[in-house]
């Protein structure tokens, strides 16, 4: 198939359009600029102009391919207004046409889980940062009924590759020595693989359920300040509490997302896709994996 990745060039979306191609499949990517388009090629995907400001773009792309994988996402003040866009162009895209279209959410959505384990049906509680978000999942699954097998993902925190917010860490700990935690440090998070992530993906493009919703994670929910204590260790640096208050002058509502305690735990995928991951924790990632290249 051949199946248009948005946020091709990004973290997450890189990782999938690379599965993809394993599995013998045809990328595309947004480009909106020569330098993206590059990297695209660099990649084996092939770049198509297109620009989440412009949903007419999007739509083009997403016409003359096989499916859809949104993972683009442009944080800001028009966040909400973008990935919506992107979504119904999408949506109107694929209409009756029965292709799969996946769409990331986040386990951000699902709010503090206040010490319980969560899973697929949690009521959602988001903070400020993605309260927008809820709405376009609905959006997603409901094109479920226009004949497009629609269906939403919700990653716990990616780690892997030296990415994500542990990559974060590792970045603090090398330059600053100094690994700034908001909080206390004793919320829980939850995480996944990115290539245990693009692994899923591929299964849902091809195996296509529709109307559902999956949430990805993968091991133990650890407490941040272990994550954090783990980095220290590694890189020999230090861990400081930043109080809620003054990260939140500083982050903005991002603070509130980053003290969530959320313990998250699912086998949807495993019992509808097959998708059993086998990466190591994120522990183990950080002893002795990428973030010590």
């Amino acid at each position: 198939m051949h199946i248009l990745v948005t946020g091709a060039t990004g973290y997450i979306g890189r990782v999938i359009s690379e599965y993809l191609q394993k599995a013998g499949h045809q990328v595309s990517g947004l480009a909106r600029s020569e330098q993206a388009a590059q990297a695209l090629r660099d990649a084996g995907v092939q770049p198509v102009d297109g620009d989440l400001a412009k949903p007419e773009s999007i739509a083009n792309a997403a016409d003359r391919a096989d499916g859809v994988i949104h993972a683009a996402m442009a944080w800001g003040p028009e966040t909400a207004a973008l990935d919506a866009g992107a979504v119904k162009a999408i949506c109107g895209a694929l209409s009756g046409s029965g292709k799969p279209f996946v769409y990331t959410s986040g386990v951000w959505v699902i709010g503090d889980t206040k010490g319980r384990v969560a899973a697929e049906l949690a009521p959602l509680r988001p903070p400020k940062i993605v309260e927008w978000r809820p709405a376009v999942e609905r959006m997603v699954l409901a094109a479920a009924e226009n004949k497009i097998n629609a269906n939403v993902v919700r990653p716990a925190m990616v780690f892997g590759r030296g990415g994500g917010f542990v990559g974060g860490m590792v970045k603090q700990a090398k330059e600053a020595k100094i690994i700034r935690v908001i909080g206390t440090g004793e919320n829980h998070w939850t995480y996944v693989h990115v290539d245990a992530l693009a692994e899923l993906y591929v299964k849902l493009v091809e195996q296509q359920p529709k109307g559902e919703v999956f949430l990805a994670s993968d091991g133990p929910a650890y407490t941040v300040r272990i994550v954090a204590d783990t980095v220290a260790t590694m890189f020999e640096s230090a861990v400081k509490l930043v109080p809620l208050d003054e990260a939140r002058q500083q982050m903005g509502p991002l603070a509130d997302a980053l003290v969530l305690d959320q313990k998250i735990m699912t086998t949807k995928a495993g019992r509808m896709l097959g998708w059993g991951p086998k990466w190591p924790s994120v522990l183990d990632e950080i002893r002795c994996g990428s973030y010590l290249l």
